[in-house]
């Protein structure tokens, strides 16, 4: 379904709990985030993407949570299936028009 995260939800709090905790002893969030990120053993900007989804997810930032990226994820499929299957029976429908109107009266 979605992707698949080489670290494990534990680990990415963790990680996450770290930057925030370590963000005035290193001066800023950015030096915080790089240094965890090179103990982690992952990228600086996906750590800090984690800790951006942490601070939405609680409430601290403007912007999507993760249950309601999910769920628009989920109608944007299932718009997207409807908007198939009513493509499907609109030209099913034009085709057995046309066939209604080609057939010879008895």
């Amino acid at each position: 379904m979605g992707h698949q995260s080489k670290f494990p939800p534990e680990v990415r709090e963790r990680a996450v709990r770290l930057v925030l905790d370590s963000e005035r002893e290193q001066g800023s969030r950015w030096a915080a985030t790089v240094s965890v990120a090179s103990k982690l053993g992952c990228t600086a900007e996906t750590l800090r993407k984690w800790v951006r989804q942490a601070e939405r997810d609680s409430g601290r930032a403007p912007g999507l949570t993760t249950s309601e990226r999910d769920r628009l994820k989920q109608l944007e499929r299932e718009n997207f299936e409807l908007k198939r299957a009513n493509e499907i029976l609109r030209k099913a429908s034009a085709f057995f028009a046309q066939a209604e109107l080609d057939r010879r009266p008895r």
